[in-house]
């Protein structure tokens, strides 16, 4: 395989998984420093890319790649009859053939974004030899067998293996994926605004689905606890969550404070934070991405694909948890098992080992 000119990541969400893919962008980057490279994202997710540094930068806007081609799938799907979903997509479409990639890498795995990475008309299309939906692996021209667990290195190893198939020396790419202060000014007057002074944790109740979903109860507890200890806590949700947020707030005792945040206003509070707690979602793994310590509940996913990476954390898995990506609505009955007090003395860990560095 000689070396690509063109490479388009295929990468659509969500904010965990695209903040996995980023370190083997960025060694992506280093093996082939001239290359062109793009991104096709979900436009709600294209923030973390305009956000992104590197140390070899493009622009104030889009330094990780030089191109993102923004989709909407979701909302296609919703009413595929639809002249001007139809329209949207098909200019998107456009947008990413005009570049003539010569490469396409799949780090999703799916049948759509293994479709997207056909579509792009790119000869050459790399992905795992074991994707997440297998049929997804029919439309790569080359299948990577790997040997990694965790996400992250799972990525890396899928371009470590284009880099060696082209002549590169892995040992000559070290990555730097590095993450921006975010909206300043944004989180200031945020902080201002709640009242927000001093050391806080941040409690993130919020999951993909129920099943990932800890207690709300439970995250009160641990808020009061905190607070004796004189630590707020910022509850952070998002959309459709607020009746996660309230009745946490309402249990604390005046311990715990609620907000949403955008993208980059989440990058910069979750940069100021000593602690952050919550489930497998997004901004647990922004906050070890920050390297924030993180307490992670892990539930039916499994912590040694997709648990806290690059920072000091306990992970915290109830023996009776298997495994599952069902999206049940019912917080999952390991999960349930772990107590307040579990978390509260790993939460308690984590900040004595912060005073003492």
């Amino acid at each position: 395989m000689s070396a690509p000119e063109r490479i388009l990541i295929v990468r659509l969400g969500a904010m965990g998984d695209i903040l996995h893919a980023m370190p083997a962008v960025s060694m992506l980057r280093a093996f082939f420093p001239q290359c062109e490279i793009g991104w096709v994202i979900e436009a709600r997710w294209s923030e973390l890319l305009r956000s992104c540094t590197n140390a070899r930068p493009l622009s104030d806007t889009q330094p990780l790649v030089d191109f993102v081609h923004l989709v909407d799938t979701r909302k296609w799907r919703k009413n595929l009859l639809s002249d001007d979903n139809r329209k949207q997509a098909l200019a998107s479409l456009r947008e990413v053939r005009q570049k003539k990639y010569d490469t396409a890498i799949d780090f999703q795995g799916a049948i759509k974004s293994a479709a997207v990475a056909k579509l792009s008309g790119a000869p050459v299309r790399c992905g795992f030899a074991d994707p997440w939906e297998k049929p997804a692996s029919l439309l790569y021209t080359s299948k990577v067998q790997i040997e990694a667990t965790h996400v992250v290195e799972r990525n890396l190893q899928l371009v470590m293996s284009i880099g060696h198939a082209a002549g590169c020396d892995s040992n000559s790419g070290v990555f730097s994926q590095l993450l921006p202060t975010g909206d300043e000014g944004g989180v200031e007057q945020k902080r201002t605004e709640l009242g927000l002074k001093g050391p806080f944790a941040i409690l993130n109740p919020g999951a993909g689905w129920g099943a990932k979903q800890w207690p709300v109860d439970r995250y009160a507890e641990v808020a009061r606890a905190l607070g004796n200890d004189g630590i707020r806590s910022l509850v952070n949700y998002g959309p459709g969550e607020e009746e996660l947020a309230k009745p946490l707030v309402q249990q604390a005792d005046g311990h715990a404070i609620a907000a949403q945040f955008t993208i980059s206003e989440l990058i910069a509070v979750t940069r100021r934070a000593s602690l952050f707690i919550g489930g497998d979602t997004g901004p647990l793994h922004l906050a070890s991405a920050l390297q924030i310590p993180v307490v992670a509940l892990f539930g039916p996913t499994d912590p040694a694909r997709t648990g806290p990476y690059g920072t000091r954390s306990i992970v915290l898995r109830d023996p009776s948890s298997v495994t599952s990506h069902k999206r049940n609505r019912e917080t999952e009955t390991g999960l349930k098992n772990i107590t307040s007090e579990q978390v509260i003395t790993a939460a308690r860990q984590l900040l004595a080992e912060g005073a003492r560095a």
